[in-house]
């Protein structure tokens, strides 16, 4: 198992570390360390305050760490809930030396960091994911934001956190569905940029789904590195940043249109299936790497069928305000090869509808 392994992060403003394989309480130490004299916020949601929240909060120091919980899932990352927390972290006499921590999954580290970054026009903000999909990318790069009805993540800024602290041993008490979840992103991630990545899930299937610690910590860090390249590339995704959003053109529709009954991993995993379709007409993919990348998605148990109850037609409507459109016409990230992708590519809505069917 990967302990203590650091990555360092070069930012546009200043750099920050990656720590993977740290403890909860090893982190508290560090923080404390770090904050000595700051109100430190921990922003959390209703299913990880029971399992970490508490005792992390008194780990930090019960008199100046506050615990602000939301309710857990998807349907918290709105504007509304962003004024509820920062209407309560007013009223806890929050100030601009103060410290926001997120703790929990991606929608904690989504709500929080955007959160941290308008309070006081920005303070300081650390990530504490506790899920393998924000282990694995959310927590990583700097995207902030909550959604619309309109669409997912149209209101949010780049605001990187000054720290993260992955603790492997939280995976433990993640459900088997949100394990799957984050795996989706590492199947991205393979697809996209790393082809012996790819080829590592595929043949590790029974160890990543037993949470061989050693196996999650080889991927954590492997993903990590690969976003850590990119980011540091094209921190406000002007370009090359945009390889990231394979399957999350389709993918983000989806989670709206299934109201988030679809999670996002789930939504992602049919999202790259169709992309890959696309990308067999458009930059010549072979058959056989679609076929591969469906049995990858099946062996973890992630949906490779549209639900029925989503409409060509409402898809492609919220395809429309996808904000990777230009004029109304979505781009997509496609791919060449497994480990090979392209992106900024426009795809004219018949291609789409021809690859869901």
């Amino acid at each position: 198992m990967a302990k203590n392994v650091v990555v360092h992060f070069q930012r546009e403003r200043q750099n920050s570390a990656i720590l993977i394989g740290t403890s909860l309480s090893a982190a508290a130490r560090d923080i404390r360390r770090r904050f000595p004299d700051s109100n430190l916020f921990i922003i959390t949601d209703s299913h990880v305050a029971p399992l970490y929240g508490r005792q992390f909060a008194k780990q930090l120091g019960v008199n100046r760490a506050k615990i602000i919980v939301v309710p857990a899932g998807e349907k918290s990352k709105t504007r509304a809930v962003k004024e509820r927390v920062e209407d309560r972290l007013l009223r806890l006499h929050a100030d601009r030396q103060c410290c926001v921590i997120a703790l929990g999954g991606g929608m904690i580290g989504d709500l929080a960091g955007f959160v941290a970054s308008t309070l006081f026009r920005g303070v300081s903000f650390i990530q504490i994911p506790t899920t393998l999909l924000a282990q694995v990318d959310s927590s990583i790069g700097g995207k902030v934001a909550v959604d619309h009805p309109l669409g997912k993540n149209l209101l949010g800024t780049f605001y990187q956190p000054c720290r993260v602290y992955i603790d492997v041993t939280t995976l433990r008490t993640l459900p088997d569905r949100q394990l799957r979840n984050g795996i989706a992103e590492v199947i991205k991630y393979g697809a996209i940029l790393d082809r012996d990545l790819f080829s590592y899930v595929d043949r590790n299937e029974q160890r990543i789904l037993r949470r061989d610690p050693a196996v999650l910590s080889a991927i954590i860090v492997r993903c990590l590195k690969l976003k850590k390249r990119i980011v540091e590339q094209d921190e406000r995704e002007s370009g090359l940043r945009r390889i990231l959003n394979f399957g999350h053109t389709i993918g983000h529709a989806l989670e709206l249109l299934s109201d988030y009954a679809l999670l996002h991993g789930e939504a992602i995993a049919l999202g790259m299936l169709t992309e890959a379709k696309i990308s067999v007409s458009l930059c010549n993919l072979h058959p056989v790497d679609v076929w591969r990348l469906w049995i990858v998605l099946r062996k973890f148990g992630l949906p490779t069928e549209f639900p029925h109850a989503i409409s060509l037609k409402k898809i492609e409507e919220t395809l429309s305000y996808d904000k990777k459109s230009r004029n109304g016409v979505p781009n997509f990230t496609l791919v060449k090869s497994i480990g090979n992708a392209r992106v900024g590519i426009p795809v004219g809505l018949d291609e789409i509808t021809d690859s869901i069917r």
